[in-house]
């Protein structure tokens, strides 16, 4: 078993095993919260040793760090994926994205354990911090490149777009944990109802 796994290893390419590394890091925060980021831990769910983690990644921040860059990517895939899905008219494309959202994979409660741990990290490492300004919250530039472009259709130029993009990400981000903290306080559909509320007083307002 073991020659098996050697030859297994031997077989993989160093961008290959370190996917293998921030994946198990990932489930391990997903699953075991701040317990997760231990080593061992990340080491036994991947199945390999504590020395092949060292080999691939300088400290344990720069696994996370990379950890936090392949979540954030895989999550912004998934509502790029929902846009792209829509008719291509801008106000339903950015429906399509508020509605992805809330709902699954980004509802399952094992998202916000990990951005728990993410975020606990910001102030006390700077790999995290870069990693964050890099990367975002999940969502990568895609709510601005769709407000702009349904801002650029309504012809309202009063509500900036970056500006616009700030108070949609907040209200996004609030709902959002908010539904996580308590999923019994309201329904997902309602909080898309908000903020579709908002985008139309947004894009109704006067020039």
């Amino acid at each position: 078993m073991s020659v098996a796994r050697k030859v297994r290893y031997e077989r993989r390419s160093a961008g290959d095993r370190r996917q293998e590394l921030v994946a198990a890091a990932i489930e391990s925060l997903k699953r075991l919260g701040h317990e997760g980021l231990s080593v061992r831990r990340i080491a036994a769910r991947a199945g390999v040793s504590i020395g092949l983690i060292n080999h691939h990644f300088p400290n344990k921040d720069a696994l996370v760090a990379e950890s936090y860059r392949q979540f954030s990517r895989e999550l912004s895939a998934g509502f790029q994926a929902a846009v792209e899905k829509a008719p291509r008219e801008p106000r339903a494309r950015l429906s399509a994205f508020i509605a992805a959202v809330f709902s699954k994979p980004n509802l399952d409660p094992q998202v916000l354990t990990a951005w728990i741990v993410f975020w606990g990290l910001f102030r006390q490492s700077p790999e995290m911090r870069r990693a964050h300004q890099e990367e975002g919250r999940g969502y990568g530039a895609l709510p601005g490149i769709l407000i702009r472009d349904l801002l650029k259709v309504t012809g309202k130029s009063r509500f900036r777009a970056r500006v616009a993009t700030i108070g949609l990400t907040a209200m996004l981000d609030g709902l959002w944990l908010e539904w996580c903290l308590d999923p019994k306080g309201f329904r997902p559909a309602e909080a898309v109802a908000l903020c579709e509320d908002w985008v139309e007083r947004v894009t109704a307002s006067g020039p």
